[in-house]
């Protein structure tokens, strides 16, 4: 490997490491070629992410989006130099000759962040799931060209299909996990009926849900939609490898267990953000690869196949 090329996924591996707070620890797990690849495609979708969460105004935050998307373009022509001065480009674009990416996902997630920049609401859960779709669920069909699957594995086909979902779970998890801090940067994700339902229209700008709300009949619900869909998503790990299932249930172990948190606590979102110790999650990520989350996983997603 080319030193600037090697250079340049050091530096996407530091940024993973110092940023990534609770993907790093599976990210782990994966050999060298897929740990680098895997943080690559974690550094351009940070770069993503920090525009659309910045202190910007929308229209320079577009512009940035849109140079983001030419630089884009540029690895899916593979027309970046080993030697150019983006490193993230420089990794990303590497890793793209050396795994099948489905490249496209980053556009998704480049429109997801503009809804954010465009300020979108979400009137039911249908709705929020195309959002879901694109900042998370194309992220999992990102991994899973990284991962790739387990030749003659059953299901194979359906491989996309489960990480997108698996995403979905993620991404919901987030959106509770964040509650607060969304609100006071004035940001609404949760559905609209959702919020209606349970009496939570006014929004959450204090530490304490309005009298008479039932927000934790409204974090149960939202908690039983996102244990659906790990079940679902979890159908994914058989399809994988031992190391790239133990990277998967690490990642995804760290979010179930952020939900067991709040599902015990709801009001806990609201007094400030709810996280694992490292420690906790370092646990999650040993139980991942010595298989014992995957069978615990796999015995749960059995009961609920059709």
């Amino acid at each position: 490997m080319p030193a600037q090329v090697q250079a340049a996924y050091s530096y996407c591996e530091a940024v993973t490491v110092t940023q990534a707070r609770n993907f790093a620890y599976g990210i782990r797990l994966l050999p060298a070629e897929k740990r680098q690849a895997m943080s690559a495609l974690y550094a351009f979708s940070r770069r993503v992410d920090d525009i659309g969460d910045g202190g910007l105004g929308p229209d320079e935050k577009q512009r940035r989006l849109r140079t983001t998307r030419d630089v884009l373009d540029r690895i899916r022509s593979g027309t970046v130099a080993d030697d150019d001065t983006d490193p993230v480009a420089v990794a990303l674009s590497d890793a793209a000759r050396r795994f099948p990416l489905p490249l496209e996902g980053f556009d998704e997630l480049i429109d997801g962040v503009l809804m954010d920049v465009r300020g979108e609401t979400y009137e039911t859960w249908d709705d929020l799931r195309v959002y879901c779709r694109c900042v998370a669920g194309a992220i999992g069909r990102l991994s899973l060209g990284v991962f790739g699957t387990t030749p003659g594995a059953p299901d194979a086909a359906r491989a996309p299909e489960y990480a997108d979902t698996l995403g979905l779970a993620l991404q919901l998890t987030n959106i509770l996990r964040d509650l607060r801090e969304d609100a006071v940067n004035g940001r609404s994700y949760l559905p609209a009926e959702d919020l209606a339902k349970f009496g939570c229209s006014a929004g959450f700008a204090t530490a304490t849900p309005p009298a008479d709300a039932d927000f934790t009949g409204l974090v149960h619900h939202e908690v039983r939609r996102a244990r659906a869909l790990f079940a679902d998503g979890y159908r994914l790990l058989p399809l994988l490898d031992r190391r790239s299932g133990a990277c998967v249930a690490a990642m995804a172990g760290i979010y179930r267990r952020l939900l067991d948190r709040i599902e015990r606590d709801p009001e806990a979102v609201l007094r400030g953000r709810v996280s694992l110790p490292g420690r906790e999650k370092a646990y999650v990520a040993v139980r991942g690869l010595s298989g014992l989350d995957a069978r615990t996983i796999s015995r749960h997603t059995a009961r609920r196949r059709p």
